[in-house]
């Protein structure tokens, strides 16, 4: 069986991705767990989600706010010992395109980091593109571009699990991986 050292959790909102992450992240038994949160406080109603979350992990984890910069932050700590879960992909690059950033670069970026982790990874990021067509030109550049992210990082990871209703399904490797991680 193939080592797991990235997994990517794909799916729609409110499907149950971070709550399937957070349960991977912590079957990896004696590792340090890291958050690396995307997500900033706007609004009361990010400041409630982003609290809930919080308290659903409880304790025995740090997190770090990578709202722009996360393949820096993964550098600096995904090492041996620890598992990092990257929540979530899809405000990382809704961060990115309100600050004006090279997209692709940013994408090439942290694929390129999480191929050279020396420690287990986990990322969630939203499946926007299954839905309608968004009005806006706006909305369908997002939508474009989370669906270029969302590939990009899938080839770089080692597995991919789409959740629907709440369900796994693993996508990517054809066989099960060890998903133990560590």
């Amino acid at each position: 069986m193939t080592e797991t050292r990235s997994v990517l959790i794909l799916g729609g909102a409110r499907s149950g991705k971070s709550a399937y992450a957070q349960r991977l992240a912590e079957a990896a038994e004696g590792a340090e767990r890291v958050l690396v949160a995307t997500g900033e406080a706007g609004d009361e109603e990010m400041a409630v989600r982003i609290a809930r979350h919080r308290a659903a992990r409880g304790a025995g984890w740090t997190t770090i706010e990578a709202p722009l910069k996360l393949a820096e932050a993964l550098k600096a700590e995904a090492r041996p010992g620890r598992v990092a879960l990257v929540d979530c992909l899809t405000l990382w690059l809704s961060n990115l395109m309100h600050a004006g950033r090279d997209i692709e670069a940013e994408i090439g970026g942290l694929a390129s980091a999480i191929r050279a982790l020396e420690s287990p990874a986990i990322f969630v990021s939203n499946e926007v593109g299954l839905g309608i067509v968004p009005e806006t030109k706006l909305g369908r550049a997002f939508r474009d571009a989370q669906g270029r992210l969302n590939r990009d990082i899938a080839a770089a990871c080692d597995a991919v699990v789409f959740i629907a209703a709440g369900l796994p399904t693993l996508l990517k490797p054809k066989n099960p991986p060890d998903l133990r991680l560590l």
